[in-house]
């Protein structure tokens, strides 16, 4: 495994560890505990979040693309998302029904690199699918500020970034079913 895949690799381990954190049970509820708890969860974002722009970015100057990396890395990425998307749909912050339209075709992207691998080919991500991403992580983002402010007192901004979430929610939903389009002509044009 090289550098870059290693980097990847931690967002595969900070995926299920915020997910534990995030639903962990026995907080007191103190402004104290809060603080401390939000800032582990921010943390791992960021840590995640940025082992994502810089991953691909070391490869590239490593020389070290590999047909590995440019299918473990949307892998690695789908991943972390689906597990914040969960975790907000559980807190009621995200709707249910583009969660699953979200995870249905994500499972349905694997499928398609699956058989595109059997016929020799790793697709990779495409324009189309590193937009998404960036919706995807930008509603991670507003659902983390909203989830923060809450747990912090302060309701009143709660609404505002739930709709914000919503919304850039639904048309994450929306530029995924498009580059899964997208995935769909490159796959049967192979």
């Amino acid at each position: 495994m090289k550098l870059a895949d290693k980097i990847t690799f931690l967002r595969l381990i900070f995926a299920p560890v915020f997910f534990v954190l995030f639903i962990r049970p026995g907080m007191n509820g103190s402004f104290f505990d809060s603080l401390w708890y939000l800032a582990v969860l921010w943390f791992i974002f960021l840590v995640v979040e940025a082992s994502d722009l810089i991953d691909g970015r070391i490869a590239r100057l490593r020389n070290e693309e590999s047909d590995f990396g440019r299918l473990f890395d949307p892998f690695a990425d789908v991943m972390v998302r689906v597990t914040y998307f969960l975790c907000f749909v559980i807190m009621g912050i995200l709707p249910v029904i583009p969660f699953l339209v979200i995870l249905y075709r994500e499972f349905g992207i694997l499928f398609l690199r699956i058989l595109m691998m059997k016929k020799g080919i790793a697709m990779g991500a495409r324009t189309g699918g590193k937009l998404k991403s960036t919706a995807y992580m930008l509603t991670g983002l507003l659902c983390l500020v909203s989830f923060s402010i809450e747990r912090l007192g302060f309701r009143d901004m709660v609404p505002y970034f739930n709709l914000a979430a919503i919304i850039l929610f639904i048309l994450s939903m929306a530029l995924a079913l498009v580059s899964f389009v997208d995935y769909l002509i490159i796959y049967f044009k192979a």
